[in-house]
């Protein structure tokens, strides 16, 4: 007997019957952002490996520890992409689309591939929806896009989710942090773990990010990135938290928030839940602005904003919320005898071109089990198609929640069932 090959670890399988909830977010995600004007750009899945090692940072976890880099046939350095940020930065300054138009609003979804430790929600190959908006500086953009994921949310029905805002000030003000900040911590160096000891001589910010206890609590005592921030930053960040009241969008300002990615400047944030079934990974999303990365990716001097969510986190909360997504048939189609199999396949192909979702069951079998199955499925109603059916072109829709048989005629099934009211769905037969 041949081995059994099983999927590679930390890469899912998404099965129908569970797809329908990603279809769900996803479907919400494109409506809401179409409201805010934001286009779909799609970019490959693998990118050179520069454009990752330049853009997020070569000493970020992301690059030195997880990415999936390989050589391919041409000598090319190349890598699955970790996160959408860079790819879409890459597309828009190689299509020259600041030259275009002044301000592009983009969102995307799709896979991400990371190599590091699962846990929930946390997966090698997972999926993100973001947003960027390129060429405006203000931090009006900053709070549209944090209005986009707050509609977004609303709109999934998840509102047990806390917004908190950071600022991380420009290359005029981080320094003085930067250097108070590495005084600190090398005073409490002995309190940090291997890796933020190790963080501490090539990124100290990162050493704030971390989720060891020992070092959030030192983080916590530590310099307040806030108290150094320069006239502009200080009232970018200042406007921000306005806007965001005027957008009546609550918030907490958390000083200690970094994000894991080196290219963000000035405005960070992220999206927390406080679902258990997160367990650690309660970030749902998060982002910030990177004003320097088009220009350091040999782009344009073009401000930029965005975001990113986790869709297999959203996905988990939604699932725990109990709702069903899978969408019931409208009708399932039996046969009576073997004689009408022929018949109920014809009908059940015209009633899906009439618009019906239909159930029909291609092995036949007994009437009994069939309507076992009729039962199983969730369907609103069933119609046995037997010989006295085809005969006459008469039939009876049964109401699988309760209720009197309806008389149709074959030729009107669809117009029919689109006139009765929807009734809750039947228990499924277990």
């Amino acid at each position: 007997m041949s081995q059994k090959i099983n999927g590679v670890k930390g890469m899912n399988d998404l099965l129908p019957g569970e797809i329908e909830v990603w279809q769900f977010v996803e479907s919400t995600a494109r409506t809401l952002f179409g409201r805010f004007g934001y286009g779909e750009v799609r970019t490959p899945m693998v990118e050179d490996t520069a454009l990752f090692v330049r853009s997020v940072g070569e000493e970020t976890d992301i690059v030195g520890k997880e990415m999936y880099t390989f050589e391919d046939k041409g000598g090319r350095s190349l890598s699955l992409r970790p996160e959408g940020t860079a790819p879409a930065a890459r597309a828009y300054i190689e299509h020259s689309v600041s030259n275009q138009e002044p301000v592009s609003r983009w969102f995307y979804m799709g896979p991400m591939f990371r190599y590091e430790r699962m846990k929930t929600g946390r997966y090698r190959q997972f999926y993100q929806i973001g947003a960027e908006a390129y060429g405006a500086k203000e931090p009006a953009q900053d709070a549209e896009l944090m209005d986009v994921v707050v509609q977004f949310l609303e709109a999934l029905g998840l509102t047990d989710v806390t917004l908190n805002i950071n600022s991380l000030g420009d290359d005029n003000c981080r320094p003085a942090y930067h250097a108070k900040l590495v005084e600190y911590l090398n005073a409490h160096r002995e309190e940090l773990c291997a890796d933020c000891q190790q963080r501490l001589e090539r990124n100290p910010l990162r050493v704030l990010d971390c989720k060891n206890e020992k070092c959030q609590a030192v983080a916590a005592a530590g310099p307040n990135v806030l108290e150094f921030l320069c006239e502009p930053c200080r009232a970018h960040f200042t406007d921000l938290q306005r806007k965001l009241g005027v957008l009546g969008i609550k918030y907490v300002v958390n000083h200690r928030l970094v994000r894991g990615l080196d290219y963000y400047t000035r405005t960070v944030f992220e999206f927390i839940a406080s679902h258990p079934a997160l367990g650690t990974a309660s970030t749902v999303g998060g982002g910030g602005r990177y004003d320097k990365m088009m220009k350091g990716l040999g782009g344009p001097d073009v401000p930029a904003v965005g975001f990113a969510m986790g869709l297999d986190r959203l996905v988990l909360l939604l699932k725990e919320g109990g709702k069903t997504f899978t969408p019931r048939p409208d009708l399932f189609i039996a046969v009576a005898d073997e004689g009408s199999q022929d018949a109920g396949l014809a009908l059940a192909s015209r009633l899906r071109r009439e618009g019906l979702k239909v159930d029909f069951d291609t092995r036949g079998g007994s009437l009994k089990s069939q309507m076992k199955r009729a039962d199983k499925s969730g369907a609103r109603f069933t119609l046995v198609l037997g010989e006295q059916e085809r005969q006459s072109g008469q039939a009876k829709l049964k109401p699988m929640a309760g209720g009197e048989p309806i008389p149709v005629a074959l030729d009107s099934v669809a117009a029919t069932v689109r006139a009765q009211p929807e009734a809750p769905a039947a228990a499924p037969a277990s």
